[in-house]
């Protein structure tokens, strides 16, 4: 019986042995890279939006371009994201983004005294005493976003509509052909944001 057991507690060391050298190398670190036989990476490509979806009409006139900071991109995203929680498409996100750029250049921009339009404020220059929300609603901007594109959906054909037009029936802006300069760069940045 005793031999029984000592060639049992061998036979597990050994076991356990011969396993500490299988993975000794993988837990030891000596400087050398461990490689290990994998299939082949390929690249998986991420579908962009279509042209034809985001520009339907093509753009209008001459078009401005403006450098982004960090939270200007930032406010993209949030746009871009805003619009999907919204169900909308990559359209509504375009027309979105070049208001945005038009009436704050995408920044979230809080009362600016003297150099107000009256009490605009935000991404999309909304005022509270139109019912836009109240001030910290209207520049927070998923809330200003969602407000715009609840104001989008309800402009019949909107989706039909040149950018300017669609943009200008929510915003009644005293500007109304000046959406259409930003819809090439709006455009870009939903190409460039929507799957990312």
């Amino acid at each position: 019986m005793n031999t029984i057991l000592r060639k049992s507690v061998l036979g597990v060391a050994g076991l356990a042995f011969a396993g500490g050298l299988a993975a000794g190398p993988l837990n030891h670190s000596d400087g050398a890279a461990v490689v290990q036989s994998a299939a082949p990476i390929t690249a998986v490509a991420v579908d962009k939006p279509d042209m034809g979806v985001l520009v339907p009409h093509g753009v209008q006139g001459a078009q401005s371009r403006v450098d982004l900071s960090d939270e200007q991109v930032a406010n993209v995203k949030a746009i871009i994201a805003a619009t999907k929680k919204a169900g909308m498409n990559e359209r509504a996100a375009v027309v979105s983004i070049a208001t945005a750029l038009q009436e704050s250049k995408l920044e979230n921009l809080g009362h600016l005294g003297d150099r107000n339009d009256h009490d605009s404020q935000g991404l999309f220059q909304q005022r509270p005493s139109s019912g836009w929300g109240t001030v910290e609603q209207i520049t927070d901007p998923e809330y200003s976003t969602t407000a715009f594109l609840k104001g989008l959906k309800q402009v019949d054909g909107w989706q039909d509509m040149p950018l300017t037009e669609a943009a200008q029936t929510v915003q009644v802006s005293a500007y109304p052909d000046h959406y259409a300069q930003w819809e090439q760069q709006a455009a870009d940045l939903v190409a460039e944001h929507w799957n990312s």
